[in-house]
């Protein structure tokens, strides 16, 4: 419970409270010290020498921007691909779909995961071959999946009946995979439920279905959530698909051949997670106990975990202000917000840390952009605790960035132009 003190007291002491210190020096306004979140600390991020670099090149722009750090980027798929031998890496596009990304992992030998014909374009111009390609939106046009089949793409996700109805007809032959609902709303940071998915029952339907369509029924995906923390999701959602190949080869003669076990591996941000290594090892052991040595073929759908460490959002402080003369709290409004790159802030989902050069006493605020619509708050209940010394014209620095932030941005709302995305 905080400490209720009026406002015309004064004192000459330190109070402590639920979140720190409360100081009072003869002001009729408390500051806020210590235990309070705290801005972010450059060296719980990135390495000095990489922080420096991406710093140099920022010092040189004009704010709102992304800078990629292509170096992270590389040794993130590095690092998953020897956390996970035994699986194939589909980058999801949606995360970030700058060509210089794009054009690095195809170089590293990654296939994709697409959601639409432009997309497709895109990788398809920068050389990936269709064979390296996944279809996974389960909601498309019947045209749209024409589109991919014309272009030699053969590997489809489907949840609905109509969908793969859909699919036999504009792609007769192609490899089809379910994708079933799962579990993980709760402990996902940016749960991804009820749109996408059916029941295990249907997925069984569907893939026999698929066979007396003449596609063949390949596979069973699902996805646990972005930002998945708690690592068990994986465990009850492997059973599950465990069943429902059981269930097929021995009621009904198919035997599928591939998981697509989606995305869910977290960025750091301000609530941390496990790191890489521990989500293999146990994702890997639940594989083991399911399928023992007759494991399928496996596909990870990485995004989030793949480009977000590597970028850095830089933007300005427009205006800091307070509501009432008393008020405990100020408003930092910066140049960029929910429609210019950071709406995974809505509901406050995604907490990113916020790094600024300033030092000393900190004080809560509410950060919101800088467009006329009320809803661009990004923290107003979780706020953050920046220092006070914080002026109109300073630079905050938002970590773990590069993923979903250009690929949200507003093409023009309220006129400003999209986020602009560096990447070196």
């Amino acid at each position: 419970m905080l400490l209720q003190i009026p406002f015309h007291h004064t004192f000459d002491c330190d109070i402590f409270g639920p979140l720190g210190i409360v100081e009072w020096f003869g002001s009729s306004r408390p500051i806020w010290k210590a235990h309070a979140p705290m801005s972010a600390q450059i060296e719980d991020y990135y390495p000095a020498d990489i922080f420096n670099r991406i710093k140099e090149f920022a010092d040189t722009k004009e704010t709102p921007f992304l800078v990629v750090d292509t170096k992270m980027v590389d040794a993130a798929y590095d690092e998953l691909r020897s956390a996970f031998p035994i699986a194939k890496v589909y980058y999801a596009v949606k995360a970030n779909p700058a060509p210089e990304i794009i054009s690095l992992l195809k170089a590293k030998g990654s296939s994709f995961d697409i959601a639409s014909i432009y997309e497709l374009d895109r990788v398809l111009e920068l050389g990936v071959s269709p064979d390296q390609i996944s279809y996974g939106n389960t909601i498309k046009k019947a045209k749209d999946i024409r589109y991919f089949y014309e272009r030699g793409v053969r590997l489809f996700a489907t949840d609905s009946e109509a969908d793969l109805r859909n699919i036999a007809k504009a792609a007769p032959g192609a490899r089809v995979y379910a994708r079933v609902l799962t579990e993980g709303t709760h402990t996902a940071d940016w749960p991804l439920s009820r749109k996408f998915g059916c029941q295990n029952d249907m997925a069984i339907d569907l893939m026999i279905l698929a066979r007396d369509l003449g596609l063949e029924p390949y596979g069973i995906s699902f996805h646990v959530g972005s930002q998945q923390r708690d690592i068990g999701a994986w465990d009850a959602a492997i059973a599950k698909v465990a069943n429902i190949f059981e269930r097929l080869r021995s009621e009904d003669g198919i035997t599928l051949k591939m998981i697509n076990m989606g995305g869910g591996f977290p960025g750091n941000y301000v609530m941390r997670a496990h790191d890489l290594k521990v989500y293999a090892e146990e994702i890997t052991r639940f594989l083991k106990e399911d399928f023992g040595d007759d494991m399928p073929e496996i596909i990870l759908e990485p995004g989030r975990s793949m480009v977000a460490n590597a970028g850095i959002l830089v933007s300005e402080v427009v205006l800091i202000s307070r509501k009432a003369r008393t008020s405990l709290h100020r408003w930092i409004f910066t140049d960029v917000g929910k429609f210019s790159g950071l709406i995974e802030t809505m509901d406050e989902a995604i907490k990113y840390p916020i790094y600024t050069e300033k030092q000393g006493e900190v004080e809560e605020a509410v950060i919101a952009g800088p467009t006329c619509d009320s809803a661009d708050i990004m923290y107003e209940d979780s706020k953050v605790s920046l220092p006070l010394n914080l002026a109109i014209g300073d630079r905050m620095y938002w970590f773990s960035t590069g993923a979903y932030t250009t690929s949200y941005s507003a093409i023009e709302f309220n006129g400003f132009p999209p986020l602009k995305g560096y990447y070196i």
